[in-house]
């Protein structure tokens, strides 16, 4: 019998660890300030995991401006950890996902980059760890706990009173039930959305070969861009004379990421190689 029951706890705790996975939580908090930077938002990496998590699907906040409902119960939500490994000649990055028990529901593959200047390398790095979530799918399934739980108040039971006997016949009369109050439910802040704005390309551009990558050129002929080759496949440091980004390889695309200001930018590109 002791080990039919031991059989059975432990395929139970097997089946409810499957059960929590990315898919059960629609929100996900990150922190104001990774633990290996020493300042907020260091290298906008705070601001890029927000985003690349809001373009898989989930509902983000910071972690120091949740709605009320969500601070109220942390358990609906994932925290996001991102672990720095030390090395020599690369940066590594881990992207973990973790639920209010500090267990890891989602870890990635280290991201990595070997270029020198920290805000690019940095850059490279967490989109690589990235890639692993783009590579999971993803489809919110509410679950009791990762759903904010609205406070609800108890209806008020009026006290009987007690009535002294008197020497008059009692009369029964059936006992009516005190009516219920419904007390409404709170209701839920309407979801905050963070737009990218994405230009289309304004024509196609034909990339010529440099010594460390390549330059956009368009049919003028006039530069447009020029591209720095990274270890990540499809990922290359831009530069157009005036901003300095990214340029990748999205779902067979090409995109020019850069910043303007504190809003990203994302012009879609129209390359020929």
């Amino acid at each position: 019998m002791k080990k039919y029951t031991v059989l059975f706890l432990l395929l139970f705790s097997v089946s409810t660890y499957a059960q929590n996975t990315i898919n059960n939580y629609k929100y996900v908090m990150v922190p104001e300030k990774f633990s290996f930077l020493k300042q907020p938002n260091q290298y906008r990496l705070n601001a890029l995991t927000k985003a690349l998590l809001e373009d898989k699907g989930f509902t983000v906040y910071y972690e120091n401006d949740l709605p009320q409902e969500i601070a109220n119960n942390k358990c609906s939500a994932l925290l996001v950890e991102i672990l720095e490994k030390n090395g020599m000649f690369s940066t590594n990055l881990t992207l973990l996902l973790k639920d209010c028990q500090n267990n890891i529901v989602f870890k990635s593959k280290e991201g990595k980059s070997r270029e020198k200047e920290f805000s690019v390398s940095y850059n490279l790095a967490l989109r690589d760890a990235f890639s692993s979530l783009d590579e999971t799918p993803y489809a919110y399934v509410p679950t009791a706990q990762s759903q904010p739980q609205a406070v609800i108040t108890a209806p008020i039971v009026p006290q009987q009173v007690a009535v002294p006997v008197t020497a008059q016949p009692v009369v029964n009369t059936p006992a009516v039930a005190p009516l219920a109050v419904a007390t409404p439910v709170a209701s839920q802040p309407a979801e905050k959305i963070v737009p990218v704005s994405v230009d289309n390309a304004a024509g196609t551009l034909y990339a010529q070969a440099t010594a460390n990558g390549y330059q956009l050129i368009d049919t003028t002929p006039k530069k447009v861009l020029t591209l720095f080759k990274t270890s990540v496949s499809d990922y290359f440091i831009a530069n157009n004379g005036t901003s300095a980004g990214i340029v990748f390889k999205r779902n067979g695309e090409w995109f020019f990421e850069y910043y303007k200001g504190d809003s990203l930018t994302s012009e879609k590109l129209s390359i020929k190689f």
